[in-house]
């Protein structure tokens, strides 16, 4: 393995520009390790380590039937697009490689058909794009709806041309011979490394998809990349919920085949109707409390528990009806086990006294979501590793929290991997500085965001732009952007104003904007060179302790004996914190500052846990130091 990461080896001279780093083959070594001694691994590796090579060598080199997991599709296919073609170009590898993602991703023609014989009941704008998903299905080979040119990804078309675990019917499908997803799950068994996410790697180990059971296939090693994101994903997907989406997919459907296939039972419509007003009159009693908080305080409201009742009642019609019509329609007989598993999920959530728990509900304009989610899942992750033997290897650049790896392995029951810290081989000493300013407002300060442009506007317009503001708040983003639009000529591009893509594609385009965005820029973008010199945080990102979750594990912990803030909150806050910072320094030739505009950093004794946690970038509190840093020649 030396020799693929040595400065001749195999790597170096298959691919342009690689430079050998020794944190990135101590890596690929451990990785090796773990793979032949069938043993879990965890690993962080700071920004620049290299890790997706020091484990994608190591993989294929295994010859045994591999999964890659990442946080996200974007991530996923750039895995599958760009990183695993070199490695396999570099190594001539001969294994098959297949990209597998969720059921979402994939047009569902039983569904394509159903609307399309129901078409009348759309609106003007769908009827247009279900013609043209249409179209398209007669010239797509694997139904990715991502390939589709003539509809966009968000276009709401696609919630009714997609299925779900629920509404799938499976075997019973009359087009399951020809089902994309179907036909996805048959490559990747037939794969020796299947690239994957890990919202469908947990769903699939929670949910056996209806009629073909699991979509991953077993395999000798799990690799999870961007594995700091699994054990509240994990806490997510091991929980479970009702939303108002899933009533509302529910009463279309039963309206549906009423339509196209069963016209002689006018009950269904009845039945769907009712269930329909009565999720929406729920919907409207919700959104009279606060828009996310405790199920137990909810369902203890009596008009709360008014609209609960009128709801099983309207479960309970649905499954009257639908009982008398079991066997002449597949859709219907689906929808008949749907509205049992509601019901009883139902039934569950209302049982709030079951400890072990968060209950928590969130409700806007357009949807509700009940929940009920574990505090932990480390038994149920260590069960899952000892059903499938082999070689399970976690790694991100931010797993740890004070040099300490505990905080993430518990979470997972990960008590008996083997670990690994890596620095980062930037020379974050000269390529960087970071700046507590003086005379910053208290976080919670009012008028913060004025004072706090004041202070950096002065920064962002020596730099020329090439800056991100991280915000913990939309209110905080919304408020500096709209000051900033009017203080600065400097372009001003805002999260949520166009889609993330486009909104970087424009970043990069000008070469002189700030952009200022809030929780989906803090991780996962990669901009490199002087495009990006200058990265702001409007101040530390402690997680709301009125967000439910977070919430029950405080309460969890304290009964537990435990000190809520440092085992808790403290943790959550560090690896978010390292995720903005690891914007900054992409490359071994970037430079550039971070400033960071919160007094506790250097007021409070935790602060050191923050510090500690971060690159080794020369401090300072005076801006100037910052500008001057900034406008030097690197």
């Amino acid at each position: 393995m030396i020799d693929d990461f040595s400065e001749n080896g195999l790597l170096a001279t298959a691919i342009d520009g690689f430079v050998a780093r020794e944190p990135q083959r101590r890596m690929a070594n451990k990785v090796t390790e773990a793979i032949n001694a069938q043993h879990s691994l965890v690993v962080e590796a700071g920004t620049g380590t290299g890790k997706t090579f020091a484990y994608l060598v190591p993989a294929l080199r295994s010859d045994k039937k591999v999964i890659l997991s990442t946080g996200s599709k974007n991530l996923q296919e750039q895995l599958f697009s760009k990183d695993l073609p070199i490695i396999k170009k570099a190594l001539n590898y001969t294994g098959k490689i297949s990209l597998l993602k969720g059921r979402a991703n994939y047009l569902c023609l039983e569904r394509l058909y159903h609307q399309y014989a129901g078409a009348g009941d759309l609106d003007k704008d769908l009827r247009v794009d279900l013609v043209r998903v249409k179209n398209w299905s007669i010239k797509t080979k694997d139904g990715d709806i991502s390939k589709c040119t003539t509809v966009t990804e968000d276009n709401p078309v696609w919630s009714i041309l997609t299925s779900t675990n629920d509404n799938c019917l499976g075997s019973d499908c009359e087009h399951y011979n020809d089902c994309y997803v179907v036909k996805a799950r048959k490559r990747a068994l037939n794969a020796d490394v299947v690239v994957v996410n890990h919202h469908l790697f947990l769903a699939d180990v929670v949910v056996k998809d209806t009629g073909f059971g699991e979509l991953i296939p077993k395999a000798d090693v799990m690799i999870f990349d961007e594995a700091h994101q699994l054990p509240d994903l994990a806490c997510h997907y091991f929980g479970q919920q009702l939303t108002s989406r899933q009533l509302f997919d529910l009463a279309k459907e039963i309206n549906l085949a009423y339509r196209t296939e069963v016209k002689d039972m006018a009950q269904l419509q009845q039945c769907a109707d009712k269930l329909q007003k009565c999720t929406q009159d729920l919907r409207l009693v919700i959104n009279q409390h606060s828009p996310k908080g405790n199920l137990r305080y909810l369902f203890n409201q009596e008009a709360v528990k008014n609209e609960l009742s009128y709801l099983v009642d309207a479960l309970n019609f649905c499954h009257e009806v639908l009982l008398l019509a079991v066997g002449r329609s597949s859709t219907l007989d689906n929808c008949f086990e749907r509205i049992k598993q509601y019901h009883a999920l139902l039934s569950r959530l209302q049982q709030t006294n079951i400890t072990g728990f968060s209950y928590w509900y969130e409700c806007t304009n357009n949807y509700f979501i009940f929940a009920l989610t574990p505090l932990s899942v480390a038994d149920k992750f260590t069960q899952l590793i000892a059903e499938r033997d082999g070689s399970w290897i976690f790694t991100s650049a931010t797993l740890s929290v004070d040099n300490r790896l505990d905080y993430f392995t518990k979470r997972l029951g990960l008590d008996n991997a083997e670990s690994l810290i890596l620095e980062s081989p930037f020379d974050y000493a000269n390529q960087t500085i970071m700046c507590v300013p003086r005379y910053i407002p208290s976080p919670n300060e009012k008028g913060n965001a004025q004072k706090l442009i004041d202070i950096l506007l002065p920064v962002i317009e020596a730099n020329q732009g090439r800056c991100f503001f991280l915000c913990t708040s939309y209110a905080m983003m919304n408020a500096l952007a709209k000051q900033f639009r009017e203080l600065t000529t400097l372009p001003v591009l805002v999260q949520g104003e166009t889609s993330k893509v486009k909104l970087l594609e424009q970043f990069i385009h000008k070469g002189n904007a700030l952009l200022i965005a809030t929780s989906s820029f803090w991780e996962g973008i990669d901009v490199r060179g002087d495009t990006l010199s200058c990265v702001i945080i409007d101040k530390l990102p402690f997680t709301s302790p009125d967000d439910p979750l977070i919430k029950a594990r405080m309460e969890d912990c304290q009964m537990q004996g435990g000190d809520a803030f440092n085992e808790v909150q403290l943790p959550e806050a560090v690896i978010t914190l390292k995720q903005g910072v690891g914007r900054l320094i992409r490359h071994h030739n970037d430079r550039g500052a971070i400033i960071i505009c919160d007094n506790r950093l250097v007021m409070r004794a935790y602060g050191a846990t923050f510090i500690n946690s971060l690159p080794p970038s020369p401090r300072t509190r005076d801006i100037n130091k910052v500008i001057n840093f900034l406008l030097a020649k690197s």
